[in-house]
């Protein structure tokens, strides 16, 4: 197994813990977690790149070992514009010159895809893995989701603990059944701490179960994608279930027909995968990364 270095990066006034692999020298992986998740994630695909590569990932704000900004931020309060600021500062760090190679799975493919539109002189290549967006929202959503998200300020969301380390890879594997248990058991101990308690709680900050009061604007989203010069790689697993619990009612071919905004997008299915694409197949993620980052 590659080892890691951990660094601390100050980033718009909170510290985010950020994950190295590799040759300090060699070309560069920016990799970006999902929701819930951790930049240990990545440790699979890391071990299956056959080539020399530097592989960088944060831990995004309010996850993993990066701070929750909850005293400047008057609770908590996690917007998809703060991992866009993140990541532009991350990069004026790590590589303040040229274009980048862009990794994200989920959450962090969405970020990723928009970075690209938004400062696309800045990214080479972008491999999304299962990253879809979602369904896309109506006005006549905005009155019951701006009264859910007060209703959820006034009883704040809570996160489970757990007797032990097992538990924890149990709780993995069971959102995961495919997940091997000795990766399973590689996550818990980076997906969670001692609290002190006897009991091990999660790294992540409760506050990114509160769902926000904005709805999510297809329409804006694929503007930007619009303005994207970077090749795009999606990778999606077969028969994806978080595709089709996204999509909803909305026919698949319908609901992906989005990513023709990008100018220059290509798919790749693994099959034997479920959302979890990097866990479940890291060799083949791997080579697609190399062979189209390469």
């Amino acid at each position: 197994m590659n080892t890691s270095r951990s660094e601390f990066v100050a980033v718009r006034g909170i510290r985010l813990h950020v994950r190295r692999w590799g040759n300090p020298d060699a070309s560069m992986l920016f990799m970006l977690h999902g929701w819930m998740d951790v930049a240990a994630s990545f440790q699979f695909v890391v071990d299956a790149l056959a080539g020399d590569w530097q592989v960088i990932a944060p831990d995004m704000r309010g996850f993993g070992l990066s701070d929750w900004p909850v005293a400047e931020r008057g609770g908590g309060n996690y917007w998809i514009q703060d991992y866009l600021a993140d990541l532009d500062a991350l990069l004026d760090h790590y590589a303040p010159t040229g274009e980048v190679n862009l990794v994200g799975h989920s959450m962090g493919a969405n970020i990723a895809c928009l970075y690209a539109g938004v400062r696309a002189e800045r990214v080479r290549r972008v491999v999304d893995l299962e990253g879809f967006g979602l369904a896309p929202s109506h006005s006549a959503q905005a009155p019951k989701r701006l009264r859910n998200w007060l209703d959820e300020l006034r009883d704040p969301p809570q996160l489970k603990r757990y007797a032990s380390l097992d538990d924890v890879a149990a709780r993995l594997i069971k959102t995961n059944p495919r997940l091997d248990p000795q990766r399973a058991q590689f996550l818990a101990q980076h997906w969670s701490k001692p609290d002190g308690e006897g009991r091990f709680m999660l790294l992540a900050d409760p506050a990114h179960k509160l769902r926000g009061p904005s709805l999510y604007r297809l329409d804006e989203v694929m503007a930007v994608w619009r303005k994207t010069s970077a090749k795009v790689l999606h990778v999606e697993a077969a028969n994806s279930p978080t595709l089709a619990q996204i999509a909803g009612e909305i026919p698949l071919d319908e609901f992906k027909a989005r990513f023709q905004a990008f100018p220059n997008w290509r798919e790749k299915i693994i099959d034997e995968a479920g959302h979890m694409v990097h866990h479940d197949q890291p060799e083949q993620v791997a080579a697609l990364i190399e062979g189209f980052c390469a």
